[in-house]
């Protein structure tokens, strides 16, 4: 290499040195550590003039807090909630001093020796709210405090930030029992109380200086949800998760030495008492308002949002349509009823929800005689069964699976069936054998005759040709909650739970052609600050349109000519499908026409404390109040009245599915000569297309067959709702499955 050569070599290294040394000179641990203290001195320069800039503010508006307004859909006044806020503020002196250690154990242990602030909770609520992760727990009960009486309940950066400020001088100026009192007596414990006075009587009836430990102890663990966690309206979770939390309390007493470990161990769950509906709610009001609040809930608008007031919601409810309801069931119900005299009569609870099933919304709903004399919605209930009206779902899940019979045929309209009462199913692990009503036997039958005659042999054997988790899966889909919902084929009888709000949304499906329907009651929800979206009431393609119209075809039969008829008259056309529990506990009518989907229900409901399910029969004097009586006319009632007398409008059917036909000389369902009708008996050797049978209904046994002169599908005049039936599982002793039927006691 020549001297040139090793000058350029020498000049490159010495710009790659340098160059090196660049980058490394700008990380060095000297600059990385003073760019960390700049750091931290900025953020604290920053927090000393967020310091000297905020200062404690007055009372925020909850001393003057406004009305809330629910209108009905046009825009006309439905009621004003919170004119007044019920609260009134009590000395801390006033509650025992173990009741105030339950909020200081439930929710701030360290609350005596803080300084007013969390400052790991705070930076976790900031991060979580930067990243959209919406509210947080960890705050301190000063900063609670400070968040109800001086600030807002919006879960934004500047709001926690000014939160932290203000506790931090709030606890610096005030004592801890002052800013307890602070918190106890403005703090929102749902039922619409604010502060511990309010609770304590809207919970058990008593001042807040009568409360003992326990219940201290359950209203603390109740501000961490109170919508939640209010016993009467809380889920199965949410009691689990109150229950919890009320443990958690005590326990944390018994740390902290205010609670004697062997007094703890003798407490037991205080329950509360039932809620007392706020004035105003009178009539159909406080369903309507209270069936809003929850679909509130889940919008993210929670209780203590709308406590701060200021919003207007407008329903969906149509103003006529929701007189239309009421004055169908007064006219075809009450106006029969004797509530005072008739011990029957008195335990008889309506509840009806009708959905436009073109957008999902939910234009009138009955939620019972009156919202301060029951305050449980009969329309949102989901504590009964939905019995036979579970029907149409399992032919809907028939024919999207393309399920076949046990011969092979293709399930449709015409596929017949074995309709022999007390058949085994064949090709089932679980053994199941139910009864039709009145013990009849059918025969070979169609699905259509089956479905206008609630045949329960036929849809129990069905249910086990598709699958009871396919049958499960397809009513899920449709918008059945999965409550108390076996796989067993004992489903097809509706054993599960669901309330009329539920089935309106499937059988809404049906009638939209197999798009989900999801029931919605907030048309809009506004308020100075903030609009919120409205539920998306329309979904996917759940089952085919093949499907769907097909089950709306086979519908259409029983009102035409099957247990529906009460339903049926020339001004409009209907589809819809009846329905009665075990021991006539619950009676329903599902119905739509191509405008309107409806469902209308009545339960057997014991007035005594506990409200026990008990059976309807002889409502009004009548025997058995099934489906095809007082809800089916309740339902026509109602739909001509919301049809402004009647609609031209005919169902839009589309490539309904007919079903293969095999033509056996025996049942399509082989059985045991046992089990077939006997010729030679009193039961009828023809099909039940020209036999003199009665329609089946769902309690078999329990009221009169009809007078000899009626045909086979003609029920009897609209003023004896007994009948007709809907075919439901008996229960009789002689049904030899008390292991497998989950309707057996």
């Amino acid at each position: 290499m020549g001297r040139a050569d090793a000058r350029r070599a020498q000049r490159h290294g010495s710009r790659r040195a340098a160059k090196s040394g660049g980058i490394r000179g700008l990380f060095t641990w000297r600059k990385m550590l003073g760019t960390f203290f700049g750091f931290c001195l900025l953020i604290m320069g920053a927090f000393v003039a967020l310091y000297m800039y905020v200062d404690i503010p007055k009372a925020n508006a909850l001393a003057e807090r406004q009305s809330n307004v629910y209108q009905y859909s046009d825009g006309t006044l439905l009621t004003r909630t919170g004119n007044g806020v019920n609260r009134q503020i009590v000395d801390l002196a006033e509650v025992p001093e173990a009741v105030q250690h339950t909020f200081v154990a439930a929710e701030n242990k360290t609350f005596y020796k803080d300084q007013g602030v969390d400052l790991k909770g705070t930076a976790r609520g900031l991060l979580n709210t930067l990243t959209g992760k919406g509210k947080q727990g960890g705050s301190t009960i000063t900063q609670q405090y400070v968040k109800n009486y001086y600030l807002t309940q919006d879960p934004t950066v500047s709001r926690k930030l000014k939160e932290l400020v203000i506790s931090l001088k709030v606890d610096q100026k005030r004592d801890k029992n002052y800013i307890l009192a602070g918190y106890i007596n403005t703090a929102y414990y749902g039922r619409g109380a604010s502060g511990i006075q309010a609770a304590a009587q809207a919970y058990y009836g008593v001042d807040a200086k009568d409360l003992n430990v326990s219940q201290g102890a359950y209203l603390a663990a109740l501000l961490q949800a109170p919508s939640q966690y209010d016993w009467a309206t809380a889920t199965e979770t949410g009691k689990k998760l109150v229950k919890e939390r009320w443990g958690y309390t005590l326990d944390n007493m018994v740390e902290m030495h205010w609670l004697d470990k062997s007094e703890r161990d003798t407490l037991k769950f205080p329950y509360p008492d039932k809620p007392k509906p706020a004035h105003g709610m009178e009539g159909q009001t406080g369903y309507l308002v209270e069936a809003a609040n929850k679909e509130l809930d889940k919008q993210g608008i929670t209780g203590d949002m709308r406590q701060a007031g200021g919003w207007t919601f407008t329903l969906n409810i149509d103003k006529k349509r929701q007189k239309a309801l009421e004055k169908a069931v007064d006219s075809q119900l009450e106006s029969k009823l004797d509530r005072k005299g008739n011990k029957v009569d008195a335990t008889v609870q309506a509840g009806a929800t009708s959905v436009d099933p073109k957008t999902g919304a939910v234009v009138a709903l009955y939620g019972g005689v009156d919202y301060v004399k029951h305050y449980i919605s009969n329309a949102t209930r989901q504590d009964y069964q939905p019995a036979s009206t579970f029907k149409p779902l399992v032919l809907a899940s028939a024919l999207e699976n393309e399920s076949k019979t046990q011969n092979g045929d293709l399930i449709g309209v015409n596929t017949r069936y074995d309709g022999t009462s007390k058949r085994p199913v064949v090709g089932s692990d679980t053994p199941y054998n139910p009864e039709n009503e009145d013990n009849r036997s059918y025969g070979d039958v169609t699905v259509q005759t089956a479905m206008n005659k609630s045949i329960n042999s036929v849809f129990a054997q069905m249910v086990v040709d598709v699958g009871p988790a396919t049958v499960k899966k397809t009513a899920l889909s449709l918008g059945l909650p999965d409550k108390n919902f076996p796989e067993r084929p004992a489903i097809t009888l509706g054993t599960m739970n669901a309330s009329t709000w539920d089935m309106a949304g499937a059988y809404a499906t049906l009638d939209n052609h197999g798009k989900k329907v999801t029931p919605f009651i907030v048309k809009s929800a506004k308020h100075r600050e903030r609009t919120v979206e409205p539920v998306k009431g329309i979904g996917d393609q759940v089952i085919s349109r093949k499907s769907a119209d097909t089950v709306t075809s086979v519908l259409r039969g029983v009102v035409d000519s099957g247990s529906g008829q009460a339903a049926s008259t020339s001004a409009y056309e209907a589809a819809g499908k009846t329905g009665t529990s075990e021991n006539n506990k619950a009676a329903l009518f599902a119905g739509y026409t191509p405008e309107l989907t409806t469902v209308v229900a009545l339960f057997g409901e014991s007035p005594k404390d506990g409200g026990g399910q008990v059976s309807l029969t002889g409502t009004a004097n009548f025997g058995r109040a099934n489906g095809g009586g007082f809800p089916a006319q309740i339902w026509a009632d109602y739909t001509l009245g919301a049809l402004n007398g009647g609609s031209g409008v005919q169902f839009d059917l589309q490539d309904v599915e007919r079903g293969e036909v095999t033509l056996p000389t025996s049942p399509s369902t082989p059985t045991s000569p046992s089990q077939s009708p006997d010729p030679s008996s009193s039961q009828p050797s023809t099909p039940p297309e020209q036999s003199p049978s009665d329609p089946p209904s769902e309690s078999a046994s329990q009221s009169p067959e009809p007078p000899p002169s009626q045909s086979p599908d003609v029920p009897p005049p609209s003023e004896t709702p007994g009948l007709p039936g809907d075919g439901a599982d008996p229960g009789r002793p002689g049904n030899n499955n008390a292991n497998n039927n989950p309707l057996s006691p």
